[in-house]
């Protein structure tokens, strides 16, 4: 890994930069790059947001950065924001003294964040890093049952979100002794919030980053599990403040001119990937577009040059006639959340004449393998290792298997664990030990590598469904069913779908009573059952009454049996 890293680097386009792009690149990533390739030691202290943020803010202040806004915000209603660095710092530091003098949160507390694609997301995420908070994001599709228990699991001390989540948080707060403050996101006020958008107008800008270590807690991103509630899983400040230096650089090809749009929904961690971290250390423009559906004109009316999404959207777009459209700008297109199809790959080829790099990785990683700029994409594979990562396929006992046998996709963490990898599954140790096996950490992806060192994603070793890049545990959705009086047992699976690669199918025992039901009917009923109870994206698109469910000796439901099923594979 080691010289394919340096052979990179003497090879990418990125070593070709001129002039200005090349100086700037050199003065704020290069170090960290070193560090991810393991030439340099990871350092004590760091800070994205005084050590990456502030210095691009100097180098802007300084003219010794392309004029290129450091954030592009735009809506469907036509409103617009833009920032530079030095306004990113400006805010930030207001919204750091916000969350420290008026909402009392010191060091080490944790926040919990429940908004859409807004700028003060954005905010709220450098402002913990500068006040030493640990900022906790959440999807706004959660529910109230959702935020509860995010709220109890985490001891959050204070919550922020919008006018549309705000009830449900209220229906909750009796239950959340550790919550102290609510912060709301919106133009007008509510009783017991304090408004956000209010307290810019009187709170002072001048505040002093909190020095914290490479190991000190930033982010907690809650995971669902395939038998169990979700878990939390906390990222260290050196994580992914300097994590993504190297799949920045390489695979997301990012320079100080680059316009980069991420469609990823805030809750999930590829918004920290590609909306945060790998643009904002590289110096890059991070673009968000507020839209309620993706719609491919906004490729083209906006100089966006670098363009991520998940594979869904791409199998979305490639039904379009994108001849149509003139991407003028557009030059680098990346992909992760799920597995591509070859045949998008080269449909989106023909179409606009670029290739899509894909990516893979987990919220417990940074960039675990991809198909970074100048290497040969091979379509449907993963790419390959990124440094600081030794991705190995191994079996059950920890062992490597031969090239071409199927076996785990594991990262190497004995004799050294990378800095990259998350700290552990917050008060869960159990869990925390379960995902090691011999000298690495299991993924729970089932995989392949090749003679030459690609990785082929097979599937998932365990019942986690990921529909559009969305991660569902299969009991939360059950957990949700067993509520309807309709259901006396269920089991939740994956099943193929044309569109977003795989749904959430239901297989469903009826109580007695139900029976007799019309099925077309009790299906709608079940399915927006599910959506008020837990988050709208779990809800089963498929349903399937059964007699009874497939089961092991001990009485314990056979996911794999329906899976396989599903799949063709019984």
């Amino acid at each position: 890994n080691f010289i394919f890293a340096c052979l990179l680097f003497i090879l990418s386009p990125c070593r070709l930069f001129h002039g200005c792009n090349r100086l700037l690149t050199s003065q704020i990533i290069s170090y960290y790059d070193s560090v991810n390739r393991c030439e340099k030691e990871l350092p004590e202290y760091f800070n994205f947001a005084s050590d990456v943020l502030d210095k691009w803010l100097q180098l802007e202040k300084d003219g010794r950065r392309p004029a290129n806004p450091a954030f592009w915000w735009v809506n469907d209603e036509g409103e617009e924001v833009k920032w530079s660095f030095e306004e990113l710092g400006f805010l930030s530091r207001k919204t750091a003294n916000i969350l420290s003098e008026t909402c009392g949160l010191q060091r080490g507390d944790r926040v919990i964040a429940v908004l859409p694609r807004v700028p003060e997301w954005w905010l709220l995420n450098v402002a913990c890093m500068r006040a030493g908070i640990v900022f906790i994001p959440g999807t706004s599709q959660l529910t109230a049952k959702d935020i509860l228990y995010r709220l109890q699991a985490s001891k959050a001390k204070c919550i922020v979100t919008n006018d549309t989540l705000a009830p449900a948080v209220e229906s909750v707060m009796s239950e959340c002794r550790f919550l102290k403050t609510k912060l709301i996101v919106a133009k007008g006020s509510r009783d017991g919030w304090l408004n956000l958008k209010e307290l810019f107008a009187v709170t002072s800008a001048d505040h002093k980053c909190v020095k914290t270590r490479s190991r000190d807690p930033m982010l907690i991103y809650f995971t669902s599990g395939s038998t169990g509630s979700p878990k939390m899983v906390v990222h260290s400040h050196g994580s992914y403040g300097i994590g993504f230096a190297t799949s920045g650089r390489y695979w997301m090809n990012l320079t100080p001119s680059d316009i980069m749009w991420n469609t990823s929904d805030t809750g999930w961690v590829k918004a920290a990937w590609s909306s945060v971290f790998a643009p904002w250390i590289n110096g890059s423009c991070v673009f968000v577009h507020s839209l309620p559906e993706f719609k491919p004109a906004t490729l083209s009316r906006y100089p966006i040059t670098t363009f991520c999404t998940a594979p869904t959207a791409y199998r979305m777009l490639v039904q379009h006639c994108l001849s149509s459209y003139k991407f003028m700008s557009l030059k680098h297109c990346l992909s992760g959340g799920e597995a591509l199809n070859p045949e998008v790959m080269e449909q989106w080829k023909i179409q606009t004449g670029l290739d899509i790099y894909e990516g893979y990785g987990q919220t417990e990683t940074v960039t675990i393998c991809a198909n970074m700029k100048g290497m040969k994409i091979k379509p449907g594979s993963l790419g390959k290792a990124v440094p600081p990562y030794d991705v190995q396929i191994i079996d059950d006992h920890g062992t490597v298997v031969p090239v071409g046998k199927e076996g785990n996709i594991a990262i190497r963490v004995q004799p050294e664990r990378p800095f990259c990898m998350f700290s552990e599954y917050m008060d869960n140790p159990e869990k925390t030990a379960a995902c090691m096996s011999g000298n690495f950490y299991v993924t729970g992806d089932r995989g392949i590598m090749d003679e030459e060192g690609y990785v082929w994603f097979v599937g998932r070793s365990d019942d986690i469904i990921n529909s559009s890049g969305y991660r569902i545990g299969p009991f939360e959705v059950e957990s949700a069913l067993i509520q309807h009086p309709a259901v006396m047992e269920s089991a939740v699976v994956s099943s193929p779908d044309p569109i977003r690669g795989e749904v959430v199918k239901a297989f469903i025992v009826l109580a007695p009573a139900f029976v007799s039901h019309d099925p077309e009917k009790l299906t709608q009923d079940l399915q927006q059952h599910v959506k008020k109870v837990t988050a709208p994206y779990k809800y089963p698109r498929k349903v399937e009454f059964v007699q009874a469910l497939p089961k092991t000796a001990t009485g314990k439901i056979q996911r794999k049996v329906l899976r396989n099923k599903e799949w063709g594979k019984a």
